[in-house]
């Protein structure tokens, strides 16, 4: 399956209720002056952002927080770059939500942070 159709299902199947994923186009093109413009979060943000909206259970007790989310989607055989590794390090160290995704599954595992170890959250 094409990185493009895992997406596509990973929206489909995960953006209801509390959880809320947006494609993120990242690159540069010329404008009609012939200008670079960039586009998108920044070099190495994940394909698919959002968020994770959660209820707080301590402090603010009743209070609903969104948690940021972010997707890297691969096909089975497409390779992390660094940049994008360091996306998701950077993300998960805010305290955010970040990891790989090579199937509908595995974005389930992200969201619901049920990854066993760093390295499937980042590779």
């Amino acid at each position: 399956m094409t990185e493009a159709a895992i997406q596509a299902e990973i929206r489909k199947n995960l953006c209801r209720g509390n959880v809320r994923l947006f494609r993120n186009n990242v690159g540069a093109a010329k404008d009609a002056a012939g200008r670079l413009v960039r586009y998108g979060l920044a070099k190495g943000s994940a394909d698919l952002i959002g968020w994770v909206s959660k209820e707080i259970t301590s402090a603010d007790i009743g209070k609903t927080i969104a948690q940021f989310a972010s997707i890297e989607v691969k096909s089975a055989t497409g390779a992390v770059r660094p940049e994008q590794t360091n996306w998701a390090q950077v993300v998960t160290d805010a305290g955010g939500i970040a990891g790989v995704a090579r199937s509908v599954a595995d974005a389930e595992k992200i969201i619901s942070h049920k990854q066993t170890t760093k390295n499937e959250q980042h590779n």
